[in-house]
């Protein structure tokens, strides 16, 4: 903890760098991705503060829409598009993911009765080796089923049919950190 201490000891010293920030955001991007702490998406996207709209959650999982008990995912997917007006989304899932690695294996979750619940919002269960550290299977089915999911939302689904919006499938590799996005014409995750 220490190190981070210093280090935000030592970030409000630079004023003049984070001034402009005080005017408001403008980013062009919503990006969904895990609340895995090896995930960062400044540091894989190089973005800079004001430049990336984030929305992490336990398996980078967007749950269903439903407007009369709205969640607090679908409130900041609902900002970014309509009063930010983002042009796009991108949905990063990631290697060695302890949440989409339990859905695959199937892991007895009643000790974690929260997450159990939460996890319920993935189905369906995503394809993969039970057996596969990386679970790189079953994450990328799991981001294109994410995907899917925020097609079902008003607001996606309206700027999408105007052109107005693009989504996007991406699979991080915290071993390498390698980027692979999905490619609909082929199926397939390919390097960006």
């Amino acid at each position: 903890m220490q190190p981070l201490i210093d280090n935000a000891r030592t970030f409000g010293q630079r004023p003049e760098e984070f001034a402009e920030l005080a005017e408001g955001q403008s980013p062009q991007v919503l990006f969904i991705t895990c609340s895995d702490s090896r995930v960062v998406p400044a540091l894989i996207t190089g973005a800079r503060p004001g430049e990336l709209f984030e929305l992490r959650t336990a398996g980078n999982i967007v749950p269903p829409y439903a407007s009369q008990l709205p969640t607090s995912e679908a409130a900041t997917i609902e900002y970014a598009v309509e009063v930010l007006g983002v042009r796009d989304i991108v949905v990063c899932g990631h290697s060695h993911c302890g949440a989409v690695g339990a859905l695959v294996r199937g892991d007895d979750l009643t000790a974690v009765p929260a997450v159990r619940d939460w996890l319920a919002h993935a189905t369906p269960r995503p394809a993969g080796a039970a057996e596969d550290p990386e679970v790189a299977e079953g994450v990328q089915s799991h981001v294109l089923t994410q995907l899917l999911r925020l097609r079902s939302y008003p607001c996606v689904e309206r700027r999408l049919a105007e052109g107005r919006l693009d989504l996007h499938a991406w699979y991080y590799e915290v071993h390498t950190g390698a980027v692979r996005t999905h490619r609909p014409q082929t199926d397939t995750f390919e390097s960006l």
